[in-house]
């Protein structure tokens, strides 16, 4: 199954949704988000993307590197213009939806219903369990367990209301992955054709996005919690300020933040800068 992503068949697999979106395909760069958020500045139009099949300088949340060699995955960012005066709130998660409905299309993933299934018939400890894709607040997906990708949401500075959305999933895990990383890491395989995957993506993006657009997270927030890895669990929040929290992951608010139950409470959980675990029942 080819890895090389071209312009020719990734048309045809949108389709009309194709209209939609400027894609810039490209062998290599350093990051596809510094490079969208570069030409945002400037005046690049909503829908524009940037793919890469090598990113140099690639990276995750709180600054962390993405390790991947050529093919190994696919990473690509999305420009989206929302209307001025408006705070994208939540739009990690409403993307992490249409990550997790782009890989249940192209058959990497289990329905809600099938996923929710597999989630009671094993509860996650370890976030180990047989489940296909998986969100895990705030922005990783998971697959069979494990973390196949991840989304860096990232606001144009002096102008909130433009989003690069960039998104990494695996496809092989790279041979140069610290083992510990690896021990932890899921990876598609090769038999789901790269152009499919990416318009896939792009048009469960554009059916969310405009979804979002109209009415925030709220409007997906019940997607979301469908494909929950973690609802209703033990959790220990880390951070690295602060000591670890235990408590039970009771899901996400409208706005997207995490409900954590301590004690019988609720607290409401916004920063981003913080690690979720599964912690073992009490």
């Amino acid at each position: 199954m080819t890895s090389t992503l071209d312009a020719t068949r990734l048309v045809a697999a949108l389709g009309q949704a194709s209209r939609r979106f400027d894609v810039d395909l490209l062998p290599q760069c350093d990051s596809t988000n510094s490079m969208l958020l570069s030409r945002a500045e400037v005046g690049a139009a909503s829908g524009t993307v940037v793919a890469a099949t090598l990113q140099t300088a690639g990276r995750g949340r709180r600054g962390r590197e993405w390790i991947a060699a050529p093919g190994d995955s696919l990473t690509f960012s999305l420009l989206w213009r929302f209307a001025p005066g408006s705070v994208p709130i939540g739009l990690s998660l409403a993307v992490g939806v249409a990550v997790a409905r782009a890989l249940e299309k192209v058959g990497a993933g289990d329905t809600p219903q099938s996923f929710e299934s597999d989630r009671r018939k094993c509860r996650a400890v370890s976030g180990k369990s047989p489940w296909g894709a998986a969100l895990k607040w705030p922005n990783d997906v998971l697959y069979q367990g494990k973390k196949l990708g991840g989304i860096l949401v990232e606001l144009l500075p002096g102008a909130p209301h433009v989003a690069v959305i960039g998104i990494g999933i695996n496809r092989r895990l790279p041979a140069a992955l610290p083992h510990d990383v690896r021990a932890t890491a899921a990876a598609l395989g090769d038999h789901i054709e790269i152009n499919v995957l990416l318009a896939a993506l792009l048009s469960e993006l554009l059916t969310v996005l405009e979804s979002f657009a109209i009415a925030g997270f709220a409007a997906l927030r019940a997607d979301w919690l469908a494909r929950h890895a973690f609802q209703d669990a033990p959790v220990v929040l880390l951070s690295d300020f602060s000591p670890p929290r235990h408590g039970i992951c009771r899901g996400v608010d409208k706005d997207g933040a995490l409900l954590l139950e301590v004690d019988g409470h609720i607290e409401r959980i916004l920063s981003g800068e913080i690690s979720l675990r599964a912690a073992a029942p009490v």
